[in-house]
């Protein structure tokens, strides 16, 4: 359905559509907030992005797409700070963010991206008179479940994110888990979730030759391909894999390749996970199994992609995890745990296997009968490229996106707080908790 073009506020606190991704709190979340933002515009409408300053040279607006643009907001230092300790600059943010809002022609939504931007969102929605959009791309209590003690966020996140559920106008699940989970862990109401997934783009993750890919990037082209791509966070599992390569004969011809890291060569000064993880290579008898080639830019991902014979990502717990999802848009199988968003967009036996998270065995297991049936490989792989083609690219998630934003649009009656007139900066700085 085709909307009239809206203004749309964006809030991505730590995630912004220009950062670099695959750094250390680089992701998932920087990519979609990037192509959403600029499938939207293409759409026709304007969208705003609101992100943290983390480099004082950062213009105050920069476009990056007709009709995109993103608005850097001063809340605290000028400098990259782990998104664990950003929490207590949020009130910063929302003041500054209302001072250099307040003079621009209205919005008509405010979409929220993770706790932190919704607490924003919750100061800003009285001011801006938008109804407010929530996605959480990652739940505290989830977090807290599987991470225990490792998890450095501040302990009222809980409680932002219980606010959040209540009063949002509407909350975005990203897979049939996250919605579970928002119903069974935070009471939300099922009426008030939209299911929208994240997507891929298939104009940049496409198929392509598996030979010239690897002759490009000096793979030996009669190994067994293994890849590993994303964040190397301890959460993603990615001692599993290594763990099962050292389970697979030793005639068996294989390479697992773990692109990725703080810089583009696999330093473990910088990239503390690489360093653990060459540890457990050696200590597992893998370590001539097992390359680290550091981080790449996105333009370069598709080649990895193309090269690998299987993509293995086995996470503990999965959000909704993008990169499955680029592997199959470029025909290449994926061995996933089955969890999360991973469950969702992997289809076991068809477009690859899930396996238990944990569970090196099962990992090794399936990789023996891709590497023994190549056919097999190539079928789920080609079931892949469908799958996506279907139901995950941008352009199908922005058009869900918008049908949310015109059903919370016109539902909510215009929020008359602030009309006769609106607060400065400095009296919502004193209103925030």
């Amino acid at each position: 359905m085709n909307h009239p073009p809206m203004r749309i506020l964006m809030i991505s606190e730590h995630a912004s559509p220009l950062a670099y991704a695959g750094g250390t709190d680089a992701g998932g979340q920087n990519i979609y907030v990037d192509h959403v933002a600029r499938q939207l515009a293409l759409e026709g409408h304007h969208v705003d992005v609101l992100t943290r300053r983390d480099d004082p040279a950062l213009s105050e607006v920069v476009p990056f797409a007709r009709g995109a643009r993103v608005i850097h907001v001063n809340a605290g230092p000028p400098e990259p700070v782990p998104k664990e300790q950003l929490q207590d600059h949020m009130p910063d943010f929302a003041a500054h963010a209302w001072r250099m809002l307040r003079a621009q022609p209205a919005y008509d939504v405010i979409h929220a991206n993770f706790f932190m931007s919704g607490w924003v969102g919750l100061k800003l929605r009285p001011r801006l008179r938008a109804p407010l959009v929530t996605t959480f791309h990652a739940l505290g209590l989830v977090r807290r479940l599987h991470q225990g003690a490792a998890d450095g966020f501040p302990p009222q996140r809980i409680a932002i994110e219980r606010e959040l559920v209540a009063a949002s106008d509407r909350l975005i699940a990203e897979c049939p888990q996250d919605r579970q989970d928002l119903e069974q862990l935070y009471a939300a109401s099922p009426g008030r979730i939209s299911l929208v997934p994240c997507g891929v783009d298939t104009q940049q993750f496409r198929p392509g030759d598996r030979l010239e890919a690897r002759r490009r990037l000096g793979l030996k082209t009669d190994e067994f391909i293994v890849l590993q791509l994303g964040r190397l966070v301890p959460r993603k599992g990615i001692d599993n894999v290594i763990e099962a390569m050292a389970l697979l004969p030793a005639d068996v011809p294989a390479r697992l390749v773990v692109v990725g890291g703080a810089s583009d060569r696999p330093d473990p000064a910088l990239t503390p996970e690489i360093g653990r993880l060459q540890a457990l290579a050696t200590a597992a008898g893998a370590a001539h199994r097992v390359s680290f080639v550091g981080r790449r830019g996105r333009d370069a991902l598709r080649d990895w992609y193309v090269a690998a014979d299987v993509f293995v990502t086995t996470p503990w717990y999965e959000p909704f995890g993008i990169t499955p999802l680029e592997a199959m848009a470029c025909g290449t199988p994926v061995i996933g745990s089955d969890v999360g968003g991973v469950r969702y967009t992997v289809q076991d036996g068809i477009t690859g296997f899930l396996v238990p998270p944990r569970d090196p065995a099962a990992v090794a297991e399936r990789l023996m009968l891709l590497q023994k049936q190549p056919q097999l490989a190539r079928e789920l792989g080609q079931a892949g490229i469908a799958r996506v083609q279907s139901a995950f690219t941008w352009a199908q998630v922005a058009r869900q996106l918008a049908e949310v934003y015109a059903r919370v649009r016109y539902a909510v009656p215009p929020r008359r707080e602030g009309v006769q007139q609106r607060p400065s900066s400095r009296q919502m700085q004193a209103e925030a908790p």
